[in-house]
């Protein structure tokens, strides 16, 4: 008896920690939008493809494309580095597409725009995840990922949409407000941290596109926001102070 009370209480500290993992996603992120504050996606984005439908017939095609990727050591590793959530480490992808070093230290307002907005933006896929509760395509297939420290934490983790995809594609829009001159190469990067997702076998492109389409609607929003539009102004102008 005392076993079986041990096992649901460390289960129900498992859930918690989850769920506030799911809450909060980026460390020291101050969301300028709650879940309730966006739209909610699954009132008006299409479900994911079913299992008998010709979109996941694609959908099992491009997981055989992002395995065959793998095979590129260089590309494998992109993909294995865009996996991580490390706020400094998501903001450095975007480095040499903005040709600027983005960080705390360099540039904190820029860094503090990206943050709290990359947070913002994953919020919009939380209900999606919750209410579809997709199977990702490595579980389905039992098969590895790139990053296997990640599987046992995200195997029951909703896949639709993809919440990396999310924070890469919102990065690269809100960068390209801040610096427009390099809206195509921070686009590509952003595109590419997406990609990676299906590359590293998390993801099915079906997750992967409904994400951009949610990062855009979250950007959007945000500029609802009065703490946000003042942010912006104080990113823009350590930019072109920067940029001189």
């Amino acid at each position: 008896m005392k076993k079986i009370l041990l096992i649901s209480l460390l289960a129900a500290v498992s859930l918690c920690v989850s769920n506030t993992a799911s809450a909060q996603l980026l460390k020291g992120a101050k969301p300028y939008l709650t879940p309730d504050q966006l739209p909610n996606m699954v009132n008006w984005l299409p479900e994911p493809p079913t299992e008998s439908s010709a979109a996941f017939e694609y959908d099992i095609a491009r997981y055989g494309w992002g395995k065959e990727q793998r095979k590129d050591s260089a590309r494998a590793k992109k993909a294995i580095n865009h996996a991580s959530i490390d706020p400094v480490v998501v903001c450095s992808h975007f480095n040499e597409a903005m040709g600027i070093e983005i960080s705390p230290e360099k540039t904190p307002q820029i860094y503090r725009l990206l943050v709290d907005g990359m947070e913002t933006a994953n919020n919009i896929s939380l209900k999606p995840k919750k209410h579809y509760s997709r199977q990702r395509p490595f579980s389905r297939f039992n098969e590895s990922t790139l990053v296997p420290k990640a599987e046992a934490v995200l195997r029951n983790n909703g896949s639709y949409p993809s919440g990396h995809t999310i924070i890469g594609f919102s990065a690269a829009l809100l960068l390209s407000e801040i610096n427009p001159a390099a809206a195509d190469a921070l686009l590509k990067e952003g595109y590419e941290c997406g990609q990676s997702r299906i590359i590293t076998g998390f993801h099915w492109q079906s997750d992967v596109d409904a994400a951009r389409i949610a990062a855009s609607v979250a950007v959007v929003a945000m500029h609802n926001s009065k703490q946000f539009c003042k942010q912006m102004k104080r990113a823009k102008k350590e930019f072109n102070k920067i940029t001189k």
